[in-house]
């Protein structure tokens, strides 16, 4: 093998180890150093998309049946809500900007956005309670994108070093013949020459502003002039030259902006992942409700029917008896069959409303035909505390202002902004680089044995013997500093208007007023819900109570009306009319619960306080495995035989 080939592949190999040391290492194996060398080279391992579920949901089930309380409810959601799962991608993505970010490279941005998840099945009996199940927020391209613009790709400010290390090596190898108009300075009427150039180089940048570089080139040389003193011939040089800036992108400030951004960034995800947490959990249990809610509502339809089918037999026996005219029976056969009207829609709302719960708790919940089957059933009821505790609003405020990850957010991007503003700030200065260099020289090669044309001596006979010698030599020179070159200069390059510069630094300061506006209104906002949301639940209290004691006062007026139609002091419409509002008030006894425990969840989730008051924990969620065991499945009465 060619000495030129040695010295570059020996120097490839230096160059690759050097890098090698200044790589983050974000892998979890180490093998041999092989693997080591070329591991920066190579795809890194990015595990697939688990699509399984957990076996929680099997431990639920029993008989075609999933009996579900709200904790597992919750559980499954952490373990396989596919909004989950996806926000745990994000904080991946974000660690792979901060890599990039390492190396001195611009970010890719970080999707903020937040699924709110399903909406449960239309249903008058809800239809109340609908806007307080909207709760969450969207971050990224709407909602609180203007304060979360910090996150997205810089564009502007001074250029930011390149802070992995260059190896660069390039070999030319040519052979060459020049005819020549005079034979008195080659020797010869046409030169040949085979020449091999290679060179090696490694370059390194730093925060400060600083680059380093090093490069050894050389020219092996053998031509068939007998005028040279020395054929073959080899010619090195080694030079090391520093440039430092000193105005524009000078300072390590300056050059860490998509460091410390990135690092800001990765915050960010945890707190978008946190987020989309509070967000699932918030519909996760607004949906078991809503389930339960219609439950409660198919119960009291079909109640509704059982006494429209009671009154309708008690008028067949009647009009046997003569008691009452036929047109009675006709109108309660009517009522029978309305009421079956209402439990035929109301089992299509639980229906549906069960899957949209099970879609939302699985990962493929849709593709398994025993999930699809298996009817859900809720163990927890909505129950009311004896008394409201009072809080002041001032400490629900407190508490959503340092437990809502939304305010960490607009803090966190409005540190970006002002990171990235000393970037364009930087910019606006002219380029002003100072550098020095340092390069050495070195020559060598054998005594030229090629005749000289007639007439002509040799010249080789007085050749300094200082340059006999192979590649060693060449090195011996150059580590010697047998023959040094130096060199300082600057380079001053100024626009003479900067506009473009002035325009980067005007957008990123008229940003920044409205990220801080953006700041104050999120600020505003949530405590804005919050108080709504604590007059929400007085309201909700209230209500619920009103309907309760408006049940009750409806169910005496039909006993009442009962009896006055038995005694025949009353007409079969008058009884019709008590009943149908009865059901009314009954269905507006489940609203109003809904409504209540809704805005309760939604005080929860203002306040910031949802994920601990339902025991779930951040870190569970990140590794999707919840640690508490599936709630016993309830113990089923035995049939009699």
């Amino acid at each position: 093998m060619p000495k030129s080939n040695v010295l570059w592949i020996g120097l490839l190999a230096a160059g690759c180890a050097y890098g090698q040391l200044h790589m983050p290492d974000f892998s979890q194996n180490h093998g041999s150093w092989y693997s080591g060398l070329v591991r920066d080279y190579t795809p890194r391992y990015v595990p697939p998309v688990d699509f399984a579920n957990t076996n929680r949901l099997d431990q639920l089930m029993r008989a075609g049946r999933i009996y579900l309380s709200l904790q597992d409810a919750i559980a499954l959601a952490l373990e396989n809500n596919l909004d989950i799962e996806n926000a745990r991608w994000g904080i991946a993505i974000a660690e792979s900007d901060q890599l990039r970010a390492s190396a001195g490279q611009l970010l890719r941005g970080l999707n903020t956005t937040i699924n709110q998840g399903p909406s449960s099945t239309a249903s008058g009996v809800l239809a109340g309670a609908s806007a307080l199940g909207s709760t969450g927020t969207t971050t990224g391209s709407t909602g609180q994108g203007g304060i979360l613009s910090g996150v997205s790709v810089q564009l502007a400010g001074a250029a930011i070093p390149n802070l992995d290390p260059l190896l660069v090596a390039s070999e030319q190898a040519f052979h060459t013949t020049a005819p020549q108009t005079s034979n008195f300075v080659t020797g010869t009427s046409a030169l040949i020459t085979a020449s091999n150039s290679p060179v090696i180089a490694l370059q390194k940048s730093y925060l400060t502003g600083t680059t380093v570089g090093f490069q050894v080139s050389n020219n092996f040389i053998n031509q068939n002039s007998p005028q040279n003193n020395f054929n073959p011939s080899i010619s090195s040089t080694a030079s090391l030259q520093v440039s430092q800036n000193l105005l524009q992108g000078f300072g390590v400030s300056t050059n860490n902006r998509a460091i410390r951004v990135a690092r800001n960034n990765r915050k960010v995800s945890d707190l978008v992942f946190k987020q989309q947490v509070i967000t699932t959990v918030s519909n996760v249990i607004g949906l078991y409700w809503d389930l339960v809610s219609l439950d409660q509502n198919l119960k009291v339809k079909q109640q509704a029917l059982q006494l429209n089918q009671k009154l309708y037999e008690d008028n067949k026996r009647r009009a046997e008896l003569g008691a009452i005219a036929p047109i009675d029976i006709v109108q309660a056969e009517a009522e029978v069959a309305a009421a079956q009207g209402d439990v035929t829609t109301a089992e299509t709302q639980v229906l549906q409303q069960e899957q949209i719960l099970k879609s939302v708790l699985t990962k493929n919940g849709v593709d398994t035909l025993a999930v699809i089957d298996a009817r859900v059933v809720p163990t927890d009821q909505i129950r009311l505390p004896e008394n409201e505790p009072v809080r002041p609003v001032q400490d629900l405020v407190a508490e959503a202002m340092a437990d809502r990850p939304e305010v960490e957010q607009s803090r966190l991007s409005l540190d970006n902004s002002h990171i990235n503003i000393k970037g364009t700030k930087s910019e606006l200065l002219p380029q002003l680089s100072v550098f020095g260099l340092l390069q050495n020289h070195g020559l060598a090669g054998q005594y030229n044995t090629i005749p000289p044309l007639p007439g002509q001596g040799f010249i080789s006979s007085g050749s300094n013997p200082f340059f006999l010698g192979g590649y060693g030599t060449v090195l011996t020179q150059l580590f010697s500093r047998n023959f040094p070159d130096y060199g300082v200069g600057f380079n001053l390059t100024m626009p003479l208007r900067n506009r473009a510069a002035q325009a980067d630094l005007i957008r990123d300061e008229l940003n920044l007023r409205q990220q801080q506006i953006s700041d104050r209104q999120l600020q505003n906002n949530i405590k804005l819900n919050v108080v709504n949301a604590r007059t929400a639940v007085e309201q909700a209290r209230a209500g619920y109570d009103t309907a309760v004691k408006a049940r009750v006062l409806q169910e005496q007026t039909l006993n009442g009306a009962t009896r006055k139609y038995q005694l025949g002091t009353s007409s079969f419409l008058d009884v019709v009319i008590v009943q149908r509002d009865l059901v009314t008030r009954q269905s507006a006894e489940v609203t109003a619960l809904n409504t209540y425990v809704k805005a309760r969840t939604n005080l929860e989730t203002v306040t910031g306080e949802i994920l601990p008051d339902q025991n779930v924990s951040i870190d569970e969620a990140l590794a999707g495995k919840v640690n508490r065991p599936p709630s016993p499945l309830p113990v089923l009465e035995p049939q009699n035989k």
